[in-house]
């Protein structure tokens, strides 16, 4: 175990004691979180009474987070969605990209998230 060290403060001996590490979860750790308090309430509490909530969510954001970048890049060369296009036409490629993003989203709730 550390050795816990102190400070002083006027008459006190302050403990230096530092919070935990809070877990970065990104949105789809947060969507995942929400869906287990909301439909699978039993997981949810397990995986929060083992310690393993923050671990979990966090392994989910990044699956996710990496799912999304590797569908995006493959629905875009296949349907032709090119930085030339971007030079040619915004507007068009902003459409195609916005519509790509709904699909790849609605994609990795479904395969991922809300399982």
């Amino acid at each position: 175990m550390d050795e816990i060290t102190y400070h002083c403060e006027g008459d006190y001996l302050i403990p230096n004691l530092l919070p935990p590490e809070a877990p970065h979860i990104g949105i789809w750790g947060l969507r995942r979180r929400s869906y287990l308090q909301e439909h699978h309430n039993g997981l949810y509490t397990g995986l929060l009474l083992s310690s393993k909530l923050n671990a979990h969510l966090e392994e989910m954001d990044r699956s996710a987070n990496d799912m999304f970048d590797l569908l995006m890049k493959q629905y875009a060369e296949h349907e032709d969605v090119t930085e030339q296009l971007k030079a040619e036409n915004q507007m068009e490629w902003v459409r195609r990209m916005n519509s790509i993003r709904m699909r790849v989203e609605e994609t990795i709730a479904c395969e991922l998230i809300y399982i």
